[in-house]
Parts: C-alpha cells; structure tokens; sequence
C-alpha cells in the first residue's frame, strides 16, 4: 500500500484500536487457484505477541487451500467518504483543489494457521459474541441455544488465525490541507451523515493521534 508520509499512523495501539472498532477484514490468500479474499470478523489478541483469530464456513475452501504459514493479508476499512473541493474555504479565495476521497484502512500481515479444532473454535464463537452482544438490551449467549445445535454448527466451521508479522496504517483525513480545510470538510461530512470520517477529520485538525504534524 502507498502511504505518503502525512498519511502515515507507525502507533500499534492506534491501529488496533481501529481493528477493535471495525473488526471485520478481508482476509487475501494465494492458493492453487490464485488471489482469493474472504470477509470474516476477527478477534485481536495482543500481548507477547499479536493475533487475529477467526473462522470460515466448513464448506468455504479457503482454508484447504492455505498451508500452514502461508503468508496473508488482512485488510480493515474504517470508513470512507468522497470529499468535494467546494467544501475548501481556500478553493472559493484560489480556485486550485480538486476532489478527493479519504479513508481509514489498517493493513495487517501475518502468518495463517488452520485450526481445525473444537475447542478452539468454542473459544473463537463465545469471545466474539460476547463482544457484539455486549451492547444488546439482553445479550445471546451460546447456552441460550440447545447444546447439540451449538455443537452441530461448531462443526461447520474452522478456525483461522493470524499471526501478526507487520501493521501499516493509512488515515487519509485530509492531512495535507489546511486546518481550516480539514474542519470545514469534516463538518461538511457530519451535516451529510458521513460521520465516521467526518469526525475523524475534525479530530486530525490538530494533528492526528499518534503522528506529529
């Protein structure tokens, strides 16, 4: 990926706090048929080291067709949002901005294991549901359902992990502009619903978490 240095985020911990945010990736692999990419919700774990874990389908093939160790890219977007020159004060004075689209994506590479294993993939459902259902009124357990339904759809899925060998972060919030600029291209964003990256701009005005502008 192409990251310009005013784009650039080197902080880990801001990068996996947009992964625990926005925790569903695209995970690519190059298998016998070639690029295959798969939209999965991982879980990171971060201590000695880090790591995604998730799972597939039984059916998907994916992960027949990975090795163990292959190398794999794991792609998380956390918003995106056209930008129009017109919401520039500085285009209406010098009439030079053109359009653009920012966005916020976390590359993470890693090494992949297949863990074709109940009891990892127990670990793997629960810890996620519980996560996603923390915010329900009354959050779905795993017990809520009859134990030999939890255990037939366990059994239709594998787990995947990935061991984390490298993050790139690339927050394109306007960055290169003016702060004005950015402040006023980000409530332009908020005003039309946009507010993920629109609040994201406004709160890179001055400067960014984890770059020095």
């Amino acid at each position: 990926m192409y990251v310009p240095e005013h784009f650039a985020v080197s902080d880990s911990e801001s990068l996996y706090g947009l992964i625990r945010a926005q925790p569903l990736g695209m995970l690519v692999t190059h298998g016998p048929e070639g690029l295959d990419a798969n939209h999965l919700p991982f879980e990171l774990e971060v201590g000695e080291r880090a790591v995604l874990h998730g799972h597939v389908a039984r059916n998907n093939p994916v992960w027949r067709e990975v090795a163990d160790g292959s190398e794999v890219l794991v792609v998380f977007r956390a918003g995106d949002a056209y930008i129009s020159p017109n919401w520039y004060p500085s285009k209406h004075e010098q009439h030079k901005q053109v359009p653009t689209w920012n966005y916020q994506v976390v590359h993470v590479h890693g090494r992949v294991t297949i863990k074709d294993d109940e009891r990892y993939v127990r670990g793997v459902v629960a810890r996620l549901t519980r996560t996603h259902e923390a915010s329900q009124e009354k959050p779905w357990k795993m017990t809520d359902s009859a134990p030999e339904y939890i255990d037939a759809m366990l059994k239709a899925i594998v787990g995947i992990q990935v061991e984390i060998t490298r993050v790139v972060g690339k927050l394109k919030l306007s960055q290169n502009k003016d702060k004005r600029d950015i402040e006023s291209a980000g409530q332009a964003l908020v005003a039309k619903g946009k507010t993920t990256i629109g609040a994201a701009m406004l709160a890179c005005a001055d400067p960014c978490p984890g770059r020095e502008r």
